[in-house]
């Protein structure tokens, strides 16, 4: 009343806040724990303005996940700054960039059930959205062998041009699954870390003269390591045992205890894959006088431009899921080309291994 028209002017929070949930015929306010001591004065406002109805302010706990922040104060600054693509990146906690991850609502529902609704002020571990995701996907998600770091293997004892139709279930976790053709060739791609000159006795993959399974496929052994002129790895000679198609281990031998997986060097496609991990390093980023930008993740995305996978990937759709054999979880993005974005990782017990010095 005392600057007429000259300055926009707007009521404090607390005058309009119960004011607008009762024209907005809210019946219960649900506000973050820092509004409770406001709740006097938004029920008193409500008591004292006759002809409006009365809401109920109810106050909870934020959710905090741990390696990440929600302010959007503090993630403007991370997409100002570059350190994202954008409001949707993948490894942003907005609708978008989950969505953009492969998160599914029913994973992201479950993850809140969990948690549930408190009074406290806590940190919520990532680890129990992750698990709501993989335990989600484990029962729907397609799976699909892909090779991030390829090694070929090329079996000896089998004939050019001369392929065998292996059967791969899609789903092991759905009785009705189908399966899909996967065709055993002369030349093989596997994972590079799945061989080792050198290996640790609890390491079950592939050695110099050792032997391994490939799933749906057959024991191959090890026969013979080509090297290049630097002494890196490029090729390794093997034999497969014909008798062991389909998991049969023949009578009177020992069981391979190695399982790994591979996709055949002849009909391979060439795809990106984006290896998404926690935006920061710390479970509580900022925290004890750092800044966001020193809490940095400098692995949080990983680029694989030339991962080899099934051909059936090719015909895959942008948003389908899929659990790549021993990887992760990963979705096709609506980018060109044959692109997939990491959502979360499979539990690894070797890394666990090697991490003990086992």
């Amino acid at each position: 009343q005392r600057v007429g028209d000259a300055w926009c002017i707007y009521p404090m929070y607390d005058f309009a806040h119960g004011q607008s949930d009762a024209i907005e015929n809210i019946t219960h306010s649900l506000c973050s724990l820092e509004f409770e001591n406001h709740r006097p004065l938004y029920d008193w406002f409500l008591e004292n303005i006759d002809g409006i109805s009365r809401p109920r302010q109810i106050e909870f706990a934020r959710l905090n996940p741990t390696y990440t922040v929600t302010s959007k104060r503090k993630l403007i600054s991370l997409v100002e700054d570059g350190h994202v693509s954008g409001w949707d990146d993948p490894r942003m906690p907005t609708v978008r960039g989950l969505r953009k991850r492969g998160y599914t609502p029913e994973a992201l529902r479950a993850f809140c059930d969990g948690v549930g609704v408190t009074k406290f002020n806590a940190s919520h571990d990532l680890t129990l959205l992750e698990n709501a995701l993989r335990d989600d996907l484990n029962e729907r998600a397609l799976r699909r062998m892909v090779v991030l770091k390829p090694l070929k293997l090329e079996i000896t004892n089998l004939a050019e041009g001369e392929s065998i139709e292996c059967p791969a279930v899609n789903n092991p976790q759905d009785p009705e699954s189908t399966t899909r053709p996967l065709r055993f060739t002369r030349e093989v791609w596997i994972e590079r870390d799945d061989f080792r000159i050198e290996a640790p006795k609890k390491f079950f993959r592939l050695r110099p003269g050792g032997k391994v399974r490939l799933r749906f496929g057959f024991v191959v052994a090890c026969d013979e390591v080509v090297t290049g002129p630097d002494g890196e790895v490029e090729l390794l000679r093997c034999t497969y045992d014909p008798r062991t198609g389909g998991g049969v281990t023949p009578e009177g031998e020992k069981k391979v205890k190695g399982v790994i997986h591979w996709v055949s060097a002849e009909d391979a496609l060439d795809a990106e894959v984006r290896l998404y991990d926690h935006l920061f390093r710390d479970p509580k980023p900022g925290a004890d006088g750092r800044t966001l930008e020193e809490d940095l993740n400098p692995e949080s995305l990983v680029v694989v431009p030339d991962a080899k996978v099934e051909p059936i990937l090719a015909t895959s759709a942008a948003g389908e899921r899929f659990q790549f054999e021993r990887q992760g979880y990963f979705v096709r993005t609506d980018d060109e080309g044959l692109v997939f974005n990491r959502a979360v990782t499979l539990r690894d017990s070797w890394a666990k291994i090697e991490k003990k010095g086992g």
